[in-house]
């Protein structure tokens, strides 16, 4: 009798992840050794529908091994989307390693694999799970923030222009934003931009945007960012109706010192106008 998806159930172990075949999907469970990318160990494991991939592939890898492929369709893949290709071969998610010896074993799976995909094209909707919310990470000017419902940008003193700055703390709920720009922080002006509705056409420079986080050596990590873009797209793709913003907890009374202390040291240094001190100490005492 054929082998069928129907019955595997079972499993192919490689470098720094396992697949696990199902009737339906493939489970890949990532390991978390000290080898193993970070941004595996931050996925931890993704259930990967048949209907989401367009093909499969096993061709020969590097010192003694093979590769065994999985081929996401355009749109299926929040993770993916948001990359648009910048992943580096070694963080491909959808990419196992294994033994040359163990070959014949990768391409059998490989034959069922192919047999049992139906789709190619575009998907119309996305079938593989987004990273769940909330999530953080620090970017090189701000910490940002998703709850499920809304995104927030805090600057940080000693990065921020002072054109962020002066437009003070931001927070976007999903109805906002028609979609997210992601340049991976291993690559030159790597930054995390919201694409608002309401905004045709953002500034040309990243660290002008206050719908944007620039990322810098040490910030904004691939294995933080990037699944942060993803869930904030996915959540966008999803959304209906724009969401109700909720109202923002009142700060600490030393963070909004600190803040008109830095405040004023713009003031002194030219940067901000006498209206636009009294302005924004006004705002910032207000949230007291």
């Amino acid at each position: 009798m054929p082998h069928t998806m129907s019955r595997m159930g079972d499993v192919l172990a490689g470098f720094h992840a396992a697949w696990e075949f199902e009737s339906d999907s493939v489970l890949i469970r990532y390991e978390r050794g000290i080898r193993t990318p970070k941004l595996f160990q931050a996925l931890g494991e993704r259930r990967v529908p048949l209907a989401a991939i367009s093909a499969v592939t096993l061709t020969p890898g590097r010192r003694g091994t093979v590769v065994l492929r999985a081929e996401p369709r355009a749109g299926a893949d929040p993770l993916m989307e948001a990359a648009g290709g910048q992943l580096k071969e070694g963080c491909d998610p959808y990419r196992l390693v294994l033994p040359a010896e163990r070959e014949t074993l990768a391409e059998y799976y490989a034959d069922e694999l192919r047999a049992q995909l139906k789709e190619s094209g575009p998907a119309d909707r996305f079938l593989v799970a987004a990273p769940e919310a909330p999530r953080s990470f620090k970017a090189y000017d701000a910490k940002a923030s998703f709850d499920g419902r809304t995104v927030a940008f805090r600057w940080f003193w000693t990065g921020a222009s002072s054109a962020k700055w002066k437009a003070g703390d931001q927070s976007f709920t999903i109805g906002d934003l028609s979609g997210v720009e992601w340049r991976s922080p291993e690559v030159f002006e790597g930054h995390l931009r919201l694409l608002r509705r309401d905004v045709a056409a953002p500034p040309a420079q990243v660290d002008q945007d206050p719908a944007a986080v620039v990322f810098g050596l040490g910030y904004g990590p691939v294995h933080e960012s990037l699944p942060f873009a993803a869930a904030v797209l996915a959540a966008v793709r999803s959304a209906g109706p724009a969401v109700p913003a909720v109202a923002a907890p009142r700060r600490d009374p030393a963070d909004i010192a600190e803040r008109i202390r830095h405040l004023g040291e713009l003031h002194e240094a030219g940067l901000v106008t006498d209206e636009e001190f009294s302005s924004k100490k006004a705002e910032l005492l207000a949230e007291l």
